[in-house]
C-alpha cells in the first residue's frame, strides 16, 4: 500500500503536465490567424512544448526508478536525468522573461517594438537561441565542469550542490545566479506593464478628451484588456516565484551550510509543478474562468450602478469593445472585441502612444 502511494504521486504530475500543456498546445493550434503571426502567440507555443517535452523525458524515467531503484543508479542515466531538470527548469524561466519582455516593449516602447520588428519570426529565432544556449550551458557538467549524482532520497538526479571546490561551486553559483536573474526580470518586467496600464488609466481619465470616440475606446481598452492583463501577469509573476525560488534558495543555500535532503527533495517537486500549471495560466485562465469572474463582478456591482459615477459604471464591461459603442468614423484598427493575452497587442502599445501625445500637445 505504501508502495502504491508513492508511485501515485509522479504517475499523477506526469499524467497532469503531459495532459494540460496536450489540451493548451490544441487550443492555440485553432486559434485565428492574426493571434498566430504575433511574437507573444509563438513564445506561449515555445512555453507549452517545452513544457510538454520535459514532463514527457523527465517524468519516466522518474516512474522507472521508483519501479526499480536501481535505474538512476547507471551514471549515464543520472547525468541525462540531472541534465534535463537543469535544462528544462532554465528554459521555462527564459521563455516566461521573454515573453514579459514582449509585453513590455509592445505596451512601454510601441516604436522600438515596431523598429525591431518584433514578430513570428523574431520570436522564432529567439527561441532558436535560448535552446542553443541552455543546451551548451546545461551539458558543463557532463562535460566536467560538475558532477551529476544520485540525491540523498535516491529518487533523482542532480548537480553535486554540495561540493565546495572551486569548479562544482562555481557552476552551481552560475545556474543560481541566471534563475534568479530571469525570476527577478520577470517580476520587474511585469510590474512595469502593469503601472504603466494602470498610469495611462489614470491620465487619460482626469485629462478631458475633445474626441468622444477617442475616450469611448481608451475606456473600453482599460476595462476588459487592462484587467485581463493585470491578472494574468500578476499569477505568472506569483506562479513563477512561487515554483522557481525555492530551487534557487537550495542551490546557494547547500554551498554555504549543510545539505537538507528533505527541503532539496521539496524543492524540486514545487519546480516541477511550474510546468503543470502553466498551461492553465495562458490558456485557459483566459477562456473560462476570467470570464466567470467578470459576470460575478458585474453582477455584484449592479446593485450600486444608480449611485456610481457614469465613468465608472464600465469598468468590467467587455461589451463596450463591440463596434456598436464605438464611433464608425474613428473606429480603430483592432477588433471590435479585443480578446485576452495571446492576442495581438502589437499596435496598442503605438496607438495608446498616440493619444497620450494628442491630450498633451494636441
Amino acid at each position: 500500500m505504501y508502495f502504491t502511494q508513492i508511485n501515485a504521486l509522479p504517475i499523477f504530475m506526469f499524467a497532469g503536465g503531459a495532459i494540460g500543456n496536450l489540451i493548451a498546445i490544441i487550443v492555440l493550434s485553432v486559434s485565428r490567424q492574426e493571434r498566430k503571426s504575433s511574437a507573444f502567440y509563438t513564445l506561449v507555443c515555445g512555453l507549452a512544448v517545452t513544457d510538454l517535452l520535459g514532463t514527457c523525458l523527465a517524468s519516466p524515467l522518474t516512474i522507472a526508478n521508483f519501479l526499480d531503484p536501481n535505474v538512476l543508479k547507471d551514471q549515464r542515466l543520472c547525468e541525462f536525468h540531472s541534465f534535463l531538470l537543469l535544462f528544462f527548469g532554465l528554459t521555462g524561466l527564459s521563455i516566461i522573461c521573454a515573453m514579459a519582455a514582449e509585453r513590455y516593449l509592445a505596451i512601454c516602447c510601441p516604436y522600438t517594438y515596431e523598429r525591431w520588428r518584433v514578430n513570428r519570426r523574431f520570436a522564432q529565432k529567439f527561441l532558436f537561441f535560448i535552446y542553443i544556449s541552455h543546451i551548451f550551458f546545461c551539458c558543463l557538467p557532463a562535460m566536467g565542469m560538475s558532477r551529476s549524482e544520485v540525491q540523498r532520497s535516491g529518487t533523482w538526479c542532480f548537480i553535486n550542490w554540495g561540493k565546495h571546490e572551486p569548479v562544482p561551486a562555481s557552476y552551481s553559483v552560475m545556474y543560481g545566479v541566471v534563475s534568479l536573474l530571469l525570476i527577478l526580470g520577470t517580476i520587474v518586467l511585469n510590474l512595469a506593464v502593469c503601472g504603466a496600464l494602470l498610469l495611462m488609466r489614470q491620465r487619460t481619465a482626469q485629462r478631458p478628451v475633445t474626441r468622444a470616440s477617442v475616450r469611448q475606446r481608451w475606456r473600453a481598452l482599460s476595462s476588459a484588456a487592462e484587467t485581463q492583463m493585470i491578472a494574468v501577469l500578476v499569477t505568472t509573476s506569483v506562479v513563477v516565484l512561487a515554483c522557481s525560488a525555492p530551487l534557487v534558495v537550495r542551490l546557494f543555500a547547500n554551498l554555504m551550510m549543510n545539505k537538507y535532503p528533505d527541503a532539496d527533495l521539496a524543492a524540486i517537486r514545487i519546480a516541477s509543478v511550474n510546468p503543470i500549471l502553466d498551461p492553465w495560466i495562458y490558456i485557459l485562465l483566459r477562456r473560462s474562468l476570467f470570464r466567470r469572474l467578470l459576470r460575478l463582478s458585474r453582477r455584484g456591482r449592479s446593485t450600486r450602478r444608480s449611485s456610481s459615477p457614469a465613468t465608472q459604471r464600465n469598468l468590467f464591461h467587455p461589451e463596450l469593445m463591440r463596434e456598436s459603442h464605438v464611433s464608425q468614423s474613428h473606429k480603430p484598427n483592432w477588433p471590435s472585441t479585443i480578446p485576452f493575452g495571446l492576442l495581438n497587442f502589437d499596435h496598442i502599445g503605438a496607438e495608446l502612444t498616440c493619444m497620450s501625445y494628442t491630450e498633451e500637445f494636441g
